[in-house]
């Protein structure tokens, strides 16, 4: 590698509330999540027109969405609390450390499933929690990237393991 990248930490909160049932963990915010200071924030991502077809609330602004989480039961976080990257592909993170999704199960005994939107978080997951007891399920990336699925079949299986 030929140049050196600073390490970047997770720049927002998890969103849970008290009667969060299922935990949605990405991998690592992208760079216009950082810019945008939330959760998929980058204009192509397909997360919240997804959750949009899913649930039938609106998510035009921010409020809307963390009230959409909130009435769907729904938590939002991530499995990387710092890495190094050079763009906002999961393929191009390295040196990640991960959140410590253990302790925090612990301290929301709410949720009771875990929902990955993508490989990576999922690998993550069963690498370093795979003993946990919770349900899990994988969902498919919501990232305009990930063009072999149309989003009608994504907010199809969305919808199928989510509700």
């Amino acid at each position: 590698m030929g140049k050196s990248m600073d390490i970047l930490e997770h720049p927002f909160e998890p969103v849970i509330y008290k009667d969060t049932h299922t935990l949605i963990l990405g991998s690592f915010p992208s760079i216009k999540s950082f810019e945008n200071n939330f959760y998929y924030a980058h204009p192509r991502n397909q997360f919240w027109k997804i959750l949009e077809g899913v649930t039938g609330y609106p998510t035009h602004n921010r409020d809307q969405k963390l009230w959409l989480l909130k009435e769907a039961g729904l938590g939002l976080w991530d499995m990387i609390l710092e890495c190094r990257r050079e763009n906002s592909l999961d393929s191009s993170l390295e040196s990640e450390e991960v959140n410590d999704i253990a302790s925090f199960l612990a301290q929301h005994p709410s949720i009771k499933k875990i929902a990955f939107t993508g490989k990576k978080a999922e690998a993550l997951y069963h690498i370093h929690f795979d003993y946990l007891e919770i349900e899990t399920c994988y969902l498919p990336s919501p990232s305009s990237a990930y063009a072999k699925m149309k989003i009608e079949e994504k907010t199809k299986i969305y919808t199928e393991r989510l509700l």
